[in-house]
């Protein structure tokens, strides 16, 4: 079974692509949404996030989302702390989903496969790109924030300019109609090419 990274930055559509492969039938694991689980039911990584951050990292059990993000958005060692122990225990968590799914190939949604280095636990990539304006303006609607907030996380992650020469797929999301011919394309090329 082929593994398929699928990424893009923050405001790009991954999420809108993920659920297009989903429809296809294709197994999609959101490594955001696992990593959100994990973060409250792995007393490993909890016990972690707060030997990092504090005991305010998390407020009656859940995650304190809000206080987490204004301590490593804005503090890029924090930010690679944190993700360092959650990372590898989605890496785990993944692996063991994997050894479940009956498919040509599954999908990874996840964000930051190129500044982490891990590219090359994939067969191949998709890059979801969309123009920084869009993307600011999605999240910005998304998650009512303002716009300071959304280009903090943007400065966090790679240009999209740099990501397009390491990816063997790009995806364009613009328009719902347009993006769902891409995918239905690529969806069929991924399901000849060959392990």
């Amino acid at each position: 079974m082929r593994i398929v990274g699928l990424t893009g930055g923050i405001g790009s559509g991954k999420s809108t692509i993920a659920r297009m492969f989903r429809e296809l039938g294709i197994p999609v694991y959101d490594s955001d949404e696992e990593a959100k689980k994990l973060m409250v039911d792995s007393p490993k990584v909890k016990s972690a996030i707060m030997d990092l951050l504090g005991a305010e990292s998390y407020v009656d059990g859940k995650l304190n989302r809000y206080y987490v993000a204004s301590k490593v958005f804005v503090d890029p060692d924090l930010l690679l702390s944190l993700n360092e122990i959650v990372h590898p225990a989605v890496r785990e968590h993944f692996n063991l989903w994997v050894k479940n799914q009956e498919s040509p190939y599954v999908i990874q949604e996840t964000a930051l496969i190129y500044e982490n280095g891990v590219q090359e636990q994939y067969d191949a990539v998709i890059l979801v790109v969309a123009p920084k304006e869009i993307r600011l303006k999605r999240v910005m609607d998304r998650d009512n924030v303002d716009s300071k907030k959304v280009q903090d996380r943007m400065d966090n992650q790679m240009d999209d300019s740099l990501k397009k020469d390491l990816a063997q797929h790009v995806i364009t999301n613009l328009d719902l109609e347009s993006t769902r011919r891409q995918v239905s394309d690529l969806h069929r090329v991924l399901v000849k090419a060959k392990n």
